[in-house]
């Protein structure tokens, strides 16, 4: 598998953008990054949840591996050169939909902001 049909494939799910982050590609879903691609193009990385993870780790020992940051795993590690197309496709919808649930989340429990400007005219106007 290549690089290149990792983008078509990712950038094909809805709300995504293809962004650097340092030297790597990244592609992210409402600014949440789910993979990333480092220069070599021979790797990605992808961060779906832990039961994904453990889960395609069992299943793929051969292409996959646990990502480590800080020495917490904290994604997936695929070697592109014997990864199966459908395995991959299968762990970056996984990731895309974890980030994208997360954003949605994320928006509903923002609080509403509030125009200043609009506060400071109703007091003056005797408002609330």
């Amino acid at each position: 598998m290549k690089l290149a049909a990792v983008r078509k494939f990712a950038l094909s799910l809805g709300e995504v953008t293809e962004e650097p982050h340092h030297s790597f590609s990244s592609f992210r879903c409402r600014g949440k990054i789910f993979v990333t691609g480092p220069p070599d193009e021979e790797h990605i990385q992808v961060f779906p949840a832990e039961d994904v993870r453990e889960q395609n780790l069992a299943m793929y020992p051969e292409f996959m591996e646990k990502l480590l940051w800080g020495g917490k795993v904290v994604g997936l590690r695929i070697s592109l050169a014997s990864a199966t197309s459908s395995a991959v496709n299968s762990v970056v919808r996984a990731a895309f939909e974890l980030k994208s649930q997360a954003a949605a989340t994320r928006k509903r429990a923002a609080p509403a902001q509030v125009n200043q400007t609009q506060v400071k005219t109703r007091r003056r106007a005797g408002g609330a």
